[in-house]
């Protein structure tokens, strides 16, 4: 199963084929992420951080590039998560950050994981236990069998413009081009429709129901049949729409790993306002 309930994760805490994994993030400050799990996290969590443990330390494509498989397995490895444990990862309320490490674990093969519905905030709302103390798990191997495909790279989407279903995951004003925290240019992606990664959840941050995840992705033009490309800012909360796809039952999407941060950055032709754009050159 793909997500599951803070009552049912509150039963498993004692289970040795279990870990929880804290992705907590921010963009306009990476460290609070780690500061809230030294505060409190859920009992026996481990800490990933989406800087130094779901990116590559070596620059681009993006700001949060992905990690070469072999030094991911590592960590992996390194923290005591196998290929055998059930994985659930969560973060402070609706998994757009937790989605990452669902997505990563997944192209590794790995079925066993699950994204915490409604976070952090469910865990605290529900009045579960929480502690401070680091688990030490023993470090193990991790085995994986890398699935292929999965992924566009920059140039390989640009070919492909018109001719897929293209979905930004970013806020309206972000794809509008109103407003631009960190990368170098506004705006989105020319005939990206905005498929904001909030309208995937309620508003307690738990997923709508996967009939109205199909609806919402049937307007959009995302389903049987079409070819689906997804990205966002640097190819972290785009994560979230393949998830919100998976549980409407849906092919996967393609992930864009580079983005916004990656297009932006190439001279690319890039689009501002509420409409897609054209396909560039026509």
């Amino acid at each position: 199963m793909s997500l599951i309930s803070a009552d049912l994760l509150a039963t498993q805490l004692d289970d040795p084929a279990v870990r929880i994994v804290d992705t907590r993030w921010y963009l306009t400050d990476v460290e609070q992420g780690r500061r809230e799990y030294d505060e409190s996290h859920i009992p026996g969590a481990l800490f990933m951080d989406v800087e130094a443990d779901l990116s590559s330390a070596q620059p681009g494509p993006g700001r949060h590039p992905l990690p070469p498989w072999d030094e991911f397995t590592e960590r992996l490895g390194a923290s005591g998560i196998g290929a055998g444990h059930h994985v659930v990862a969560y973060d402070t309320t609706d998994g757009s950050i937790a989605a990452r490490l669902w997505w990563m674990l997944r192209r590794l093969g790995h079925d066993r994981v699950s994204v915490l519905d409604g976070g952090w905030d469910a865990w605290q709302a529900a009045g579960l236990q929480t502690e401070t103390d680091v688990r030490d798990y023993p470090a193990t191997t991790y085995s994986a069998q890398i699935l292929p495909g999965g992924m566009v790279d920059r140039d390989e989407l640009r070919s492909t413009l018109g001719d897929v279903i293209l979905l930004d995951a970013r806020a309206p004003e972000r794809y509008q081009g109103i407003i631009e925290p960190v990368d170098p240019i506004a705006g989105h992606i020319p005939t990206a429709l905005n498929a904001f990664h909030g309208g995937n959840v309620t508003g307690d941050g738990t997923f709508k129901a996967p009939d109205e995840l199909r609806a919402r992705f049937a307007e959009l033009g995302a389903g049987e049949g079409t070819t689906v490309v997804t990205y966002c800012g640097s190819g972290v909360t785009s994560c979230h729409n393949i998830l919100a796809m998976h549980l409407a039952g849906l092919p996967e999407p393609l992930l864009y790993p580079g983005s916004w941060s990656d297009w932006s950055t190439a001279s690319y032709p890039a689009a501002i306002g509420e409409e897609p754009g054209e396909v560039p050159g026509q």
